[in-house]
């Protein structure tokens, strides 16, 4: 991959997404900013497609599939906003000496922690509590026993990354069995592993999906997973929505084949099914996962941080795999 430099010249740059006030801001007068917040956007930067060599892409709803890439046939990177980059060709800038970023580590514990909250609210039936009483129903009866309670259960995380292991840790601390399922045993991880998901599911009564979205995982969730999971079962997703078949989801839930679900994420983002919504044994959040102020500004920060690194002749802090940087 070339060397970036920005000594002799300015770097024009595409803000390639939602405007994020970091990503408009936080670069020097030594780049050129140029803005497309949808791909219909970007017939219009014909004009500076061929000076363009780096991409900060601000949400994963962004397509910066291989027709938006090779607009550009000078990029030399693309720096995503979050962990997932499922949303940008990675196999179409590894041919083409494009190096990928994402956003890992700034955002471990805020998801960590949006996971928990989620699978104890749907527990506990939180937000149906909170319903209750502003409803003014307490003043006539208590509200009912929950069905559901964290401490008999066991827990089975679907991925077993940085944000896996930070959810187990918090599981841990509430003496919750843990398990995980993933492709290969997670290095200097002491939980059980499971090769196979169906057995997990069979094994637990709980699923926390925290894996990357893509073709590799899609509808990896399905319904006989959900049937194994069996009618004790409560499924967490704070990963992507393209994970969970949520058809088959929601078939479970009005069937009792499953108990209930936590969802942060969604197929077709952001419209939810009716269905879904109408449900009072589902707890929905708007993908808001690493949502608080100081963690989306350590993500933007680290888009920035990644772009001015290679324009200034440096290795990026956090290429991904497909596209590892040598020589530099």
């Amino acid at each position: 991959m070339a060397a970036g430099s920005i000594s002799s010249e300015k770097v024009d740059l595409l803000i390639y997404g939602p405007g994020r006030p970091i990503l408009q801001n936080g670069f020097s007068d030594q780049f050129v900013l140029h803005t497309a917040e949808t791909k219909h956007d970007l017939e219009r930067l014909a004009a500076v497609a061929e000076k363009v060599r780096g991409i900060a892409v601000t949400y994963h709803t962004v397509n910066a599939d291989k027709s938006a890439l090779a607009i550009f046939p000078k990029l030399e990177i693309v720096a995503s906003f979050g962990v997932g980059y499922d949303h940008v060709d990675s196999a179409y800038a590894r041919e083409h000496g494009v190096v990928v970023t994402n956003t890992p580590d700034v955002l471990t514990e805020e998801v960590a922690d949006v996971a928990m909250g989620l699978l104890i609210a749907t527990l506990r039936e939180f937000v149906k509590a909170d319903r209750y009483l502003r409803s003014g129903l307490w003043n006539t009866q208590n509200y009912p026993l929950s069905v559901g309670s964290l401490r008999d259960r066991k827990v089975g995380i679907i991925g077993m990354g940085r944000i896996g292991q930070a959810i187990g840790r918090r599981l841990d601390a509430s003496r919750v069995p843990v398990v995980y399922h993933s492709r290969r045993p997670a290095a200097d991880v002491s939980y059980k592993h499971y090769p196979d998901l169906i057995e997990m599911a069979k094994a637990v009564d709980t699923l926390i999906v925290i894996v990357p979205g893509g073709a590799a995982t899609a509808n990896l969730v399905n319904a006989e997973v959900l049937k194994a999971l069996g009618p004790r079962g409560v499924v967490i997703n704070v990963a992507r929505g393209s994970v969970v078949d949520e058809q088959a989801l929601i078939a479970a839930l009005k069937s009792g084949t499953i108990l209930a679900a936590g969802l942060d994420v969604f197929a077709k983002e952001p419209a939810v099914p009716e269905e879904l919504r109408a449900m009072q044994n589902v707890v929905l959040l708007p993908h808001i996962g690493s949502a608080s102020v100081v963690t989306r500004n350590a993500m933007d920060q680290l888009v920035v941080d990644n772009l001015k690194a290679w324009f200034a002749g440096k290795p990026p802090l956090t290429p991904v795999a497909e596209t590892p940087v040598k020589g530099r």
